[in-house]
């Protein structure tokens, strides 16, 4: 059972939520908070899986709980609940390592899936998301320059954490990205590890967009 916080100073937006993660078997709400400091506390009480936190709450925002998190309770996965237009946090929640970002609007079934893709130690990047962080991070140097970087950074891989970091960019989660190599999914979960400790990344999402920026045609 995936056990989840919610963290939203909207107690409507809270409600909502709680229905749709309620409907699927492997998902229990724990746990709500209305803010930021709360949320912290409540994750580390109730053995939390997975905290879905609000950008914009009173107290303590998203962003400090989420490097908070990473501080005090490294073993809780952080899903960035966004809004439609809020392309700086995107970036600034994926630099902070945040496993995964939706918005508050997404189909029920995006929302689930982005739960237990958390959940399951992959990324999750809702399409909207994903082209903010995309034109966040092409805004902060020239697409020559990134390119560069990203080349100069694979280059250090061998050919099969190329080959896993290719499925990464595909948005594989590490037990498909293991059906599709025949490679259990430990041990792509290794591989993964050994990935990101190269290119310099946090998480998944960041190597995923440094593969592209290695290829700006795919």
């Amino acid at each position: 059972m995936i056990r989840v916080l919610i963290a939203d100073d909207e107690p409507l937006i809270r409600a909502g939520i709680t229905m749709i993660l309620t409907s699927a078997a492997d998902i229990e709400v724990v746990a709500e908070a209305a803010n930021g400091r709360e949320a912290l506390e409540k994750a580390r009480s109730y053995s939390v899986d997975v905290a879905l936190v609000d950008i914009r709450m009173p107290l303590m925002d998203g962003l400090t709980v989420l490097a908070e998190l990473k501080r005090c309770a490294p073993s809780v996965r952080a899903l960035i609940l966004t809004t439609f237009g809020d392309r700086e946090n995107v970036l600034r929640a994926l630099r902070q390592g945040g496993a995964g970002f939706v918005l508050k609007d997404s189909a029920p079934a995006e929302l689930i899936a982005a739960v237990r893709a958390v959940a399951a130690g992959d990324a999750f990047l809702s399409p909207v998301a994903a082209r903010y962080a995309a034109e966040s991070l092409a805004a902060t140097a020239s697409a020559t320059d990134r390119e560069a970087r990203a080349r100069r950074l694979i280059a250090t891989l061998n050919e099969r954490e190329r080959q896993v970091l290719a499925l990464l960019g595909e948005g594989l989660s590490n037990a498909d990205a293991g059906q599709r190599i025949h490679m259990s999914e430990a041990t792509v979960k290794t591989y993964v590890s050994r990935i990101l400790t190269k290119l310099e990344c946090e998480n998944r999402v960041q190597a995923a967009l440094l593969a592209r920026d290695a290829d700006p045609r795919s």
